[in-house]
């Protein structure tokens, strides 16, 4: 079967929609500033033809390299318009990590404001940087794209010390999307928290909802995390989302009292386990808003479950205190495995369908990360989970050392790998435990040589994200084996617990 172009099933297609349900309203605010449907349309199609007119034969991979600025959202829509694949990057990240994901992904243009120049700059890597001053023809109209054209890739983090790309389709993306417009009742009035890094998949549910119904996008700065139930009231904020552990930090930052945030219709959680007691901390909170727990993997475009929050029988179906993530998505099919073998209650989860990616950029990374079964391709997701009678699922935990770190997805054996880069260093070991502002944070325990942490500090923080540096580092002349003769994470994850409350 030929993959014929689709109108009105690319992902630059919501933004359309919203341009005809609002087009001299609000599509995104964000320093101060609010640009209408009409003005990041006319843009868009401007810079689109600016890149088009740069694009290269071959793949039109466009990484935008930018914090949350009129650059980063005006460059995503002149990206998808201009029919490429984007690659949202964060300036931020250290420059060798970078570097990575820019080669991994083939970019041939990069859209970057002042701090993603720097950063670029710092990579070493010589790629054409879009002139947003320069003059260009604009394009007519957005480029028709076909299903399985590649809209954007992520990257998450690899345990062999490299970032993994995981390409999604238009197809997924509207599969996806269309499911969501179904289950919610966003509109044009609605204004939208774009809260996540842009780098972070989350970030595409809160910009292409909203802009699929014509509703705003208001860019939250750090500076309103202070004071968050203020700057809902000012912004009239109607749509939250943000990983468990924002709770923590509103709470800390007294903002979680009862109705101190009545504007909110939908709060979302998603990237870390959420539990009963935050979840009814945030309904009181936000007495009018429905809460929903979201689960899903990069892999499947954004979420795959959803579980919506009920005060009297959410915490009846929770397992260890976590809300349920709720029942896969339609279309669909799922499966659990114990240990290689189909259980019928618990276990690996497994799931097949219309929004899964069709495999890394890297085949090599595709390696015990998919399954054949039945004919059909399955994505492993390495969480364990309970299914309930009426089909719900319930998150038990990691499968292996994969952990979320503020919303964060961290492989433990990355860290590993680039602290035994470290000189004196023989081996190492990073568990979690429990964080005094909730959620969870890293202990590093390592063999060899005493290093002062200053120094492993300055060597992780010089290739890998802030959220997978660990906080605390012990040196131990050997570690605990178990019956299996295997290092004991378990037991060296309780010994990081029981001396918590000494934590520097």
């Amino acid at each position: 079967m030929i993959d014929t172009p689709a109108p009105g099933h690319g992902l630059h297609e919501r933004f359309l929609r919203g341009l005809e349900l609002s087009p001299t309203r609000t599509a995104v605010r964000v320093d101060g500033d609010d640009l209408s449907y009409e003005a990041v349309h006319e843009l868009a199609l401007r810079r689109a033809g600016a890149l088009t007119a740069m694009a290269l034969q071959g793949p039109h991979n466009v990484a935008v390299l930018a914090d949350k600025s009129a650059t980063a959202y005006v460059g995503i829509m002149a990206a998808l318009y201009a029919g490429a694949t984007v690659v949202p990057l964060n300036p931020r990240f250290p420059a060798e990590r970078t570097r990575r994901m820019l080669t991994a992904a083939g970019v041939s243009t990069v859209v970057a404001d002042p701090v993603g120049r720097a950063a670029l700059a710092d990579t070493g890597l010589d790629l054409p940087v879009l002139d947003e001053s320069a003059s260009a023809t604009p394009l007519d109209a957005p480029v028709t794209v076909r299903p399985s054209d590649v809209a954007y890739v992520l990257f998450t983090s690899g345990s062999t010390g490299r970032p993994k790309g995981v390409p999604i389709t238009h197809a997924a993306n509207d599969h996806y999307f269309t499911l969501l417009d179904e289950r919610y009742d966003f509109g044009p009035d609605d204004v939208f928290c774009q809260n996540v890094g842009l780098n972070f998949d989350c970030a595409m549910f809160e910009m292409f909802c909203a802009w699929g119904r014509g509703a705003a996008v208001h860019a939250v700065p750090p500076a309103a995390h202070r004071d968050l139930p203020a700057f809902f009231a000012e912004r009239r904020m109607t749509v939250w989302f943000s990983t468990p552990s924002g709770i923590s930090f509103i709470r800390k930052m007294g903002g979680l009292t009862p109705g101190s945030m009545p504007t909110l219709r939908w709060s979302f959680f998603a990237g870390e386990a959420l539990l009963c007691e935050d979840a009814a901390a945030w309904q009181a909170a936000a007495p009018r808003s429905k809460i929903e727990n979201l689960y899903g993997p990069t892999e499947l475009t954004v979420t795959i479950t959803g579980h919506r929050w009920s005060p009297d029988a959410s915490p009846d179906r929770a397992v260890n205190g976590v809300v349920p993530i709720g029942q896969v998505h339609p279309g669909h099919d799922h499966l659990l495995l114990d240990e290689g073998t189909e259980a019928a209650k618990e276990g690996e989860l497994c799931i097949t369908g219309p929004q899964m990616t069709p495999g890394y950029l890297d085949a090599e990374d595709d390696r015990g990360r998919f399954l054949e079964r039945d004919g059909r391709r399955w994505y492993r997701t390495g969480d364990r989970v309970r299914r309930l009678d009426d089909g719900e699922l319930v998150y038990l935990g990691r499968m292996d050392a994969q952990v979320q770190i503020a919303g964060f997805r961290v492989e433990l054996a990355e860290i590993d790998h680039v602290v035994r880069s470290c000189e004196g260093v023989e081996n190492a070991a990073t568990v979690t435990r429990p964080a005094s502002e909730g959620g969870l944070e890293l202990v590093l325990y390592y063999t060899g040589e005493r290093v002062p942490p200053a120094t492993l500090r300055r060597t992780l923080s010089a290739q890998l994200p802030e959220a997978m540096v660990p906080k605390v580092f012990r040196h131990v002349p050997e570690f605990p084996l178990n019956s299996n003769r295997k290092v004991d994470r378990a037991q060296l994850a309780r010994e990081a617990a029981a001396a918590s409350d000494g934590r520097p």
